[in-house]
Formats: C-alpha cells, structure tokens, sequence
C-alpha cells in the first residue's frame, strides 16, 4: 500500500513477475483487499501465483516510522514482515515509508549473525558498469567496525547479485591518503586493509562515476545525500536538455536525430531498472523500493529478491563476515594466513 502509485503499480508490477518469473512461486499482496482485487481485476482474472492478505492500516509517509511500526500492528508493511518472520514469505518488497520497512525488518527479522546493523545498500549507474553503495541512509551514525562489515555486505552482493568476480571496495573519504578522513574513517581504513576484502583505499565523490569501484562504503548520513543529490542532479540534467533541445527548430531536429541514444541513456539513469534496495544484514529479504516506484521497479524488485534468495546471500554474509574476523584477528596477532584460510 505504500508509495506514490500504490497500489495500481505494485499490483500491476506483482501481475507481470507473476507471470514472467519461473523462480517465483507465489507473491502475496499485502494491504486493503477490496482495492486489490479491484486493481487485479484491471489485469483480468487473479493469477494462480498470486494472493491477498488483507490488512486494515497504512504506515503514512509523515509519520514516525518507529512510533508507527509499535502502533500500527495491523499496517501492510509490519504485515508483509511477519510473513517473512514467519517463514510464510521469503522475501518483501516496498515502495512505502523507508524508514518504517528499516524499523520493522530490524524488529521482527532482527540482525543476522555477528552483524551489529543493517544496511541499506542502493545500486547506481556508471558509464562502465553500476556500483553499489551502502549505507544509503539506515545508520547516520557507524562505528569503524560498523563500516568494515557494510563493505562485506556490499562485497557479497556485488558478487552474487551483480555478478562481480572480486568486487573492488572503495572508502568515502575527502582525500585519498591513508590519513585524511575523520577519526572513524581513519580507523575504518585500517580495518578494511587488514580485511582480506579486495581494497582499494579512500575515494573521494569524482571518483563514484568512473567504473573503477564496485562497492563504496560510508556512513548512512554520507550516503542518503549522495543519494539524493545524485537523483536530483539527473533531474536536473534532465530538464536541462529538454529546454535547450526546444530552443529552436535546428536543436529539435537535433534531438530527433539523437533520439535513439537519448533513449538508451534514460534507461540507463532508470532507477527502475535495478529493483530496488535491499537491506542487507537482517535474517530475511527486505527490499526498499523508491517512493515513486512504477511498474517495472516493482517487477525489477521481485526479481531481485527472488535472485537474493535463491543466492542465499544472508548465509554468504555470515560466512564472509566470520572470514574477515579471522583475517583480521590473523594479521594483528601475526598468525599465518594458511590458518583461516
């Protein structure tokens, strides 16, 4: 029920994963049933893959995500999480209140194994490939230790989902010497060199868009204003173009001329097209969806999810982050590598 479009894109998104993916054997649409058996019935007949649990109330976007999450029991998004606490769901997906899926995922699902929190990890585009970053905005404040298991989250998902074979990991820093940064960049920086993780030191902004770092770590804080000055310099790009293409008849035949890469480049900065981001370090699937997920972004969500858990990252996650530990403990106590190998 959350969302901008909701619920006409998240049914009409679920419909088409319903009827395009193999790996999905059931999506369960949580929310008002009267509304969402209207909008299946925009679709015809329900699809045998998919059912309703009906909910009566809805985690407003204004509202406290934490008060709301304790007062609202019966809210689609705490709903949606029992599902998966109990073993009904593997996975959820949503476009609604970030802050109340964050809140209620780390409630009900708690952390995994040796993680001290959760992160949310938000896939951008590149002119090579597309890096992940986390956190996007779950935690504004970390600890290096913090800092360290966020890039083996990011590792595990660049590798499973993204189909990196050694994912390179880059700090965010103001400099890329080993001393700039502020204290807990600076002790993140140490931890990160003796991680065994593949490293490649402090990046500064400039560095996010050349293609040469797969994983970039920071702080919730950082990373929800890069986030969001990403997606409104885009904006603004994009608004830039179009009013410079109509200036006159010569750019407008211009602009059709270059229609076809035009086209490809808006594809390329859709954030529909990535499905979302998952909140990694919780036992179970959580997929944050943006506000203004369409159609497609749900249907990429689900695809993703289903993806995460057929990988089982949450299991590679505990696995790595154990490896790391013992490299660590390894390379400051100068026991051999052969020993936690």
């Amino acid at each position: 029920m959350g969302g901008d479009y909701a619920p006409a894109a998240l049914v009409e998104g679920s419909v088409r994963a319903a009827r395009e993916l193999a790996s999905v054997s059931e999506i369960i649409l949580v929310g008002d049933e009267a509304r969402l058996k209207a909008e299946l019935g925009r679709h015809g007949l329900t699809h045998p893959k998919i059912r309703i649990r009906h909910c009566t109330e809805v985690v407003e976007m204004g509202e406290s995500p934490a008060t709301a999450v304790r007062r609202k029991k019966d809210s689609s998004i705490n709903r949606a999480v029992d599902l998966v606490k109990e073993g009904a769901a593997d996975a959820i997906f949503s476009a609604g209140s970030t802050g109340a899926q964050v809140a209620s995922s780390q409630l009900k699902l708690r952390t995994l194994e040796g993680v001290q929190r959760p992160a949310i990890a938000t896939v951008f585009p590149s002119p090579t490939k597309p890096f992940v970053l986390l956190d996007a905005g779950a935690n504004t404040d970390c600890t290096p230790e913090m800092l360290l298991q966020f890039a083996v989250m990011g590792m595990v998902y660049s590798r499973e989902i993204m189909k990196v074979p050694n994912p390179r990991i880059g700090l965010m820093s103001i400099g890329e010497e080993d001393a700039k940064g502020n204290s807990t960049t600076k002790e993140a920086f140490g931890l990160l060199g003796q991680s065994g993780l593949n490293f490649a030191g402090n990046i500064e902004g400039h560095d996010l868009f050349e293609g040469e770092i797969d994983v970039v770590v920071c702080d919730g804080f950082v990373g929800n204003v890069v986030l969001k000055t990403s997606e409104s310099v885009a904006h603004a790009v994009g608004v830039w173009l179009k009013r410079e293409f109509k200036a006159n008849a010569i750019r407008i035949m211009g602009a059709l001329c270059l229609r076809g890469a035009l086209m490809n480049l808006k594809k390329k900065l859709d954030p529909s097209q990535y499905g979302g981001a998952p909140l990694l370090g919780v036992r179970g699937v959580s997929i944050i969806g943006h506000g203004s997920s369409n159609a497609t972004a749900v249907f990429n969500g689900i695809r993703v999810s289903a993806e995460a858990v057929k990988q089982d990252i949450n299991h590679l996650i505990v696995e790595e982050i154990n490896k790391a530990d013992a490299h660590f403990a390894a390379a400051t106590t100068g026991a051999p590598k052969e020993a936690v190998s």
